[in-house]
C-alpha cells in the first residue's frame, strides 16, 4: 500500500489504501461528532463558520476557528514535506510510513487525554479536535501525494462529484468498455462506502467501547503502516531462497 510512488501504483494499491484510510476517517468523524459536536475529517465547513464568526466580531471563536484550519493545512504540509525530503534519504516505504506514524499518535493522543485527563472543558475540546484535524490533514496529504491525487479519502465532496460525473458517462456504451474509468469508478466506490461503514463502526463502537473507538482506530492504522513492512521481509526471503536454489543449481 504505501511502498510505490504516482504511476507505479497498480489499482490494487489504490483500493486498499483508500479503503483503509477512509474507513479510519469514518470512524474518527463521527466518533468526534460523538464526543465534541465537531466534524474533523474536513474543513470546508470551516471556512464558513470562520467568515460567520469573523463578521459577528468573535474574535476568540474565529481564531479558533482559523487554528483548525491551519492544523489540517500543516498535517498535509508535512506529510508531503516528509515524502518529498525523504527521497534519497530513507526509502520510499519509510517516508511514506512516517505520516501514518504521526497520524496514528496524534489519534492516540486524543484517546489517551479523553480516557484518562479530559474534564470536559471548551479549552480541552478545542485542542482535541485540533489534533485530530492534524491527523487527517496528514492521512489526506499522504493518500493525495503518492498516488497522485488519485486517492483522496477524509472527505466526500468531490469524490461524490466525481462519481456522479463517472455515472454520467457510462451513460454512454463505449465507455462502459473503458478500463481506466471502470478502475476509476470502482476506487470511488469503495472509498464512499468505506467511509460510510467506518462512519458507522465508530458510531455503533462508541455505544460498547467509548473512547476506546480511538484505540480501534490506531490498530487500522498500524496496519496500514506496516502491512507493506510485511510484505518487503516476504519478498526478501523469497529472492533470498531463490537465489540459494540457484547457487545449489549452479554448483
Amino acid at each position: 500500500m504505501l511502498r510505490k510512488y504516482s504511476n507505479h501504483r497498480t489499482q490494487s494499491d489504490n483500493v486498499k489504501l483508500g479503503a483503509l484510510t477512509a474507513f479510519s476517517a469514518g470512524m474518527v468523524n463521527v466518533t468526534s461528532v460523538t464526543v465534541f459536536f465537531a466534524f474533523t475529517s474536513n474543513i470546508t465547513g470551516y471556512y464558513a463558520v470562520l467568515a460567520q464568526e469573523v463578521s459577528k466580531g468573535n474574535w476568540y471563536q474565529g481564531a479558533v476557528v482559523l487554528l483548525w484550519i491551519t492544523l489540517f493545512f500543516l498535517g498535509s504540509f508535512l506529510s508531503n514535506l516528509v515524502i518529498i525530503q525523504g527521497k534519497g534519504r530513507w526509502s520510499q516505504y519509510i517516508s511514506h510510513a512516517i505520516p501514518v506514524i504521526l497520524e496514528l499518535l496524534s489519534i492516540l493522543f486524543v484517546g489517551i487525554y479523553l480516557e484518562f485527563f479530559y474534564q470536559n472543558s471548551l479549552k480541552e475540546t478545542e485542542i482535541l479536535v485540533g489534533a485530530l484535524l492534524f491527523a487527517m490533514g496528514l492521512q489526506n496529504g499522504l493518500t493525495a501525494s503518492i498516488s497522485n491525487s488519485v486517492v483522496k479519502t477524509t472527505h466526500l465532496t468531490g469524490l461524490t462529484t466525481d462519481l456522479a460525473i463517472l455515472v454520467s458517462m457510462f451513460s454512454k456504451r463505449e465507455n462502459r468498455h473503458n478500463q481506466g474509468l471502470v478502475n476509476k469508478f470502482h476506487l470511488l466506490l469503495s472509498i464512499m462506502m468505506s467511509y460510510v461503514a467506518g462512519g458507522l463502526f465508530g458510531g455503533i463502537g462508541y455505544l460498547y467501547f467509548q473512547n476506546g473507538v480511538f484505540y480501534l482506530t490506531c490498530v487500522i492504522l498500524m496496519v496500514i503502516a506496516f502491512y507493506d513492512f510485511y510484505k518487503i521481509g516476504r519478498v526478501k526471503r523469497l529472492f533470498e531462497r531463490r537465489k540459494r536454489e540457484v547457487l545449489v543449481q549452479d554448483s
